[in-house]
Formats: C-alpha cells, sequence, structure tokens
C-alpha cells in the first residue's frame, strides 16, 4: 500500500531543478519530465520515481512472461526499460553485433517513492513502509539550493561508420527495397566516446536545455546511465483508450520566422516524408488490431507537423479500445519494436537492421516508462539519446532514418548529422 500526501509548488521550474538534484543521492532512479508540452495525453508535468523496493532483470530469453508475472504480482507502480533486444523473445532474431554499453536487456523497478507534479500540485506516494521519511525528504528537497556549474568538458566523439561506408550500406539497403524485401527499413549508426568520464547531471541538463521535449528522460541504474531528450511516445494506455504516435518526416528549424514556417509547411506537403510516415502509421494500425476491441482502431492526427527547438517532425496518433481484461504487457508486446524504428515489412527490416548496422541497438529504440497500479502505462521511444556506462567510461549516442525507395543517399546522411547535432553539443559544452 502506498500513502499519500500533496503540497503546493511555487515556482515549479525551480522545483523541478531541486528534485532531480536531490534524486542523484540515490544509486536507481527515474526522471520524466514534459517540459511543459501539455498536450492532451500528457497525464504529469513531470515524474520521479526513487529507490528499489523489488526489481526485476532479465535478457530477452521469456523476458515478456516475466514482467507479466512481476506486473501481476507486484500490482503497483514499476519504472524501467524495454530494451530493442527484446525483439528476439518475440521473433526469430538475433543481437550478435557488438556491444560495449552493457545494458540489461530489461529492468523495473517497484520504487519506494514517487514524486507526480501537475501543475502547482506535487503528489507524493511512498510504500507504507517509508512513510515516516516523507516530512524529512520534502524538508531536504526545499532546502537544496546548489547550482551546477557547467564547465566545458572537451570530448573525443568518433563515428562509428564511416561516410562512405554508410553510402555503401545504403545502397544495399536499396537494394533489399527494390527487390521488394522491404518498403522501408529504419537504418541507424552509432557515435562514441572511449576512456571518458562525464557528469551524467550537467550532460541531460544541457541536452534538456538544448532540445525540450516532451519526453526527457534521465534514468539511472547503478552505474548505467539514459540521459534522453525523445519526442516520441511509443505507447500509452489509459483506462481502455491505447495511444500511439508514431515519428516519421524530419525538417531542421531555421533561424528566420517566415522561412521556418515554410519549411514547416514542406515538411506537410512532402510526399517522401508522408510517405515513411504513412508506411508506419498502417503498421502501428495493424499491431494495435491484435488486442483492440474490432473496429476501434482510429488516426485521430495523420502528419500533423509538432515544432521543437532544434526539429520540425510528422507524427501521427492512432488509437485503440481494448476490452477490461487485456493484460497491459500483451498490448506492449503486440506492438513491440515499434514500428518507427523498424521499418515495414517488421520481421524482414530488423533482420536487415542486424546484418547492416555496426552495433548492437540496447536501450536505443527500445522504451522507457512506467505502469501503474491499476494496469495503466505510458512509455516513450528511446531516440535523440545518450547512453553512458560510468565504470566502463564509453559513451554512445546512435541515430538513423527511415529509408525508402525515394531515398537520397547524402539526404538520408545529412538528416542523421542534423539529428546527431544536440547530442553532441550537450556532450561538448
Amino acid at each position: 500500500m502506498r500513502k499519500t500526501t500533496s503540497i503546493k509548488i511555487k515556482n515549479t521550474s525551480r522545483y523541478k531543478e531541486k528534485l532531480l538534484f536531490w534524486a542523484q543521492q540515490f544509486e536507481t532512479f527515474s526522471w520524466m519530465d514534459s517540459n511543459d508540452y501539455h498536450q492532451k495525453n500528457t497525464s504529469y508535468d513531470a515524474v520521479l520515481a526513487v529507490d528499489v523496493h523489488t526489481f526485476l532483470t532479465c535478457d530477452y530469453k521469456n523476458a515478456f512472461k516475466k514482467l507479466k508475472e512481476y506486473q501481476a504480482i507486484t500490482k503497483d507502480y514499476l519504472f524501467g526499460y524495454l530494451s530493442y533486444d527484446l525483439k528476439n523473445d518475440i521473433e526469430k532474431c538475433s543481437s550478435k553485433n557488438y556491444d560495449a554499453l552493457g545494458f540489461v536487456d530489461l529492468y523495473f523497478f517497484q520504487p519506494k517513492k514517487i514524486f507526480f507534479l501537475k501543475g502547482n500540485i506535487l503528489e507524493v506516494q511512498y510504500l507504507e513502509a517509508y512513510e515516516n521519511e516523507i516530512k524529512n525528504d520534502l524538508e531536504n528537497i526545499e532546502n537544496n539550493n546548489e547550482v551546477l556549474k557547467q564547465i566545458p568538458n572537451p570530448i573525443q566523439i568518433k563515428q562509428r561508420i564511416s561516410k562512405n561506408k554508410y553510402s555503401e550500406k545504403l545502397k544495399n539497403i536499396l537494394n533489399h527495397i527494390h527487390r521488394g524485401d522491404i518498403y522501408e527499413v529504419n537504418f541507424c549508426q552509432e557515435f562514441f566516446a572511449e576512456n571518458t568520464a562525464i557528469n551524467p547531471l550537467k550532460v541531460y541538463q544541457k541536452l534538456n536545455e538544448i532540445s525540450s521535449p516532451p519526453f526527457a528522460t534521465f534514468l539511472r541504474i547503478k552505474d548505467h546511465f539514459l540521459l534522453s531528450a525523445s519526442p516520441e511516445r511509443f505507447v500509452k494506455k489509459k483506462n481502455n483508450k491505447i495511444i500511439s504516435q508514431p515519428i516519421k518526416g524530419t525538417a531542421k528549424r531555421l533561424a528566420n520566422k517566415e522561412d521556418d514556417l515554410e519549411i514547416a509547411k514542406q515538411l506537410y506537403q512532402n510526399p517522401k516524408e508522408r510517405a515513411e510516415n504513412i508506411m508506419i502509421v498502417d503498421l502501428v494500425r495493424n499491431d494495435l488490431s491484435k488486442t483492440a476491441i474490432k473496429g476501434s482502431v482510429k488516426v485521430e492526427e495523420l502528419c500533423k507537423v509538432y515544432s521543437f527547438k532544434q526539429v520540425h517532425q510528422l507524427i501521427s496518433t492512432v488509437v485503440s479500445k481494448v476490452e477490461n481484461d487485456t493484460n497491459p504487457v500483451e498490448i506492449i508486446k503486440s506492438l513491440f519494436p515499434m514500428g518507427s524504428m523498424t521499418g515495414a515489412p517488421k520481421i524482414s527490416a530488423m533482420k536487415i537492421i542486424e546484418a547492416q548496422e555496426e552495433t548492437k541497438r540496447s536501450l536505443y529504440s527500445g522504451a522507457v516508462g512506467y505502469f501503474t497500479p491499476n494496469n495503466d502505462f505510458d512509455f516513450n521511444v528511446v531516440i535523440r539519446s545518450i547512453l553512458y556506462n560510468q565504470t566502463k567510461k564509453y559513451i554512445s549516442f546512435t541515430v538513423g532514418g527511415a529509408i525508402t525507395s525515394k531515398s537520397i543517399i547524402v539526404n538520408e546522411y545529412e538528416e542523421c548529422m542534423v539529428k546527431a547535432d544536440a547530442m553532441k553539443r550537450a556532450l561538448q559544452a
């Protein structure tokens, strides 16, 4: 059982900083920040879950079965992640590419303490055993006036795939498309730094300042960190409604207001970008239909332009309804991995990804989020993110894009560089 208390916050942006500072003392915590994107599907402005009461960690083998059992037994809030490589639990696929990060395939924890911020109200939920700590914790959070100093930290970032090698790989992928093996595939490349230590909080704050996305995440599991500026929701369940919001289609923001509006208009009208998005919408509709009440799958938004600090994106919103007794883990499994990060047909795309990419995706293009005690959930897509193994001093971020028959290799490469810019700037600030 959880005990709940609520307080009013005067300065919410400053209080969010204090909460995140306070969280740094814990070996495991999950922070999610909507950055004031008040969309109709946003439940909270920010959520912090700290300290481990119980947890589940495993590789991909029977991972969804184990998660289903853990979620059913615990019947509480669970925070954590699903790595991309859980695809191997669903389909006859493998992940044999190089992996320097060492994230486990699945990790969820039942937190001792959760802080939900909505408007100027902070709701605090503690497991009953830790109720006597609430007052002291709130005082420590409020009294924390530390300000993180921004100290330049030059980092040598390397590219796993050279420009020439990228071109060769895209030619191979386009051959698959022209043969009819696939219609679309999301091909990604890694940027990395070795023997390099960072201050994860500093880098996260800089990344969030650059991008201010609606699904920002700071996740720590001992010596493994995710610093994410994700703009994309994977899937959310609220009561009987399922919401998925795939992103496909990108254009760089421009300084001049008129030029910026024009490039957003061009993105909306671009046949190649729209085709990318619509292919994935069809895939998501098909995946949702596996658990949906018949006739309930609908497209609420098709190729709508959403504008963020760095880029304009085409986002579609696909929804469905499920029966009351539909298992929440089964809903996620039926959609995983998300079509926006694989391609279509999904299985063929995943096999081509494994053959052409150089590194194991790990948590990148997986999902981070939480389950509620009443079987609701909300998960983002792990993109525009930095992964860090503190013990190995290894930093990694991956970027990619959708490849279709209309792809121009040099344009796809440039799109990757645009997406990589925020992570590079955050690391080299």
